[in-house]
């Protein structure tokens, strides 16, 4: 994670905006280096990290991904973000929309659910 990087994720969560990954490597690198406090901090090396609903996520506000296999370890990182029920209805339209799944093509953001007097673009 470089340092440029580091700053400006969390100059946008200071300025009220989101921090939205692009891909599914993004959210672990960024979650790789982020305290508990959610602050991003510049590193380098491998991760290990499994992005759960348990886990949780602390520096990423959503995810722009591929639509993933029902059975892909990734839906768990998935419902970290979103939340399960969201999770859920969204693949249910993509299959009812026959939707292609991530190597074809099709993607979308994830955000996680807020109430609904949220305005759009506020933070988490």
């Amino acid at each position: 994670m470089p340092g440029a990087t580091a700053w400006l994720a969390n100059a946008a969560r200071a300025g009220g905006g989101r921090v939205i990954a692009v891909g599914t490597t993004a959210v672990r690198a960024l979650e790789s280096c982020a305290g508990p406090d959610g602050v991003v901090r510049a590193a380098a090396g491998w991760t290990d990290l499994v992005v759960t609903p348990q886990r949780g996520v602390r520096a990423v506000d959503g995810l722009l991904t591929g639509l993933h296999e029902p059975a892909a370890s990734h839906l768990l990182m998935l419902e970290a973000i979103a939340g399960a029920q969201a999770l859920s209805c969204g693949y249910a339209e993509a299959l009812r929309r026959r939707y292609l799944w991530h190597e074809f093509g099709d993607v979308h953001l994830l955000l996680p659910a807020g109430p609904p007097e949220s305005p759009v673009g506020s933070p988490r």
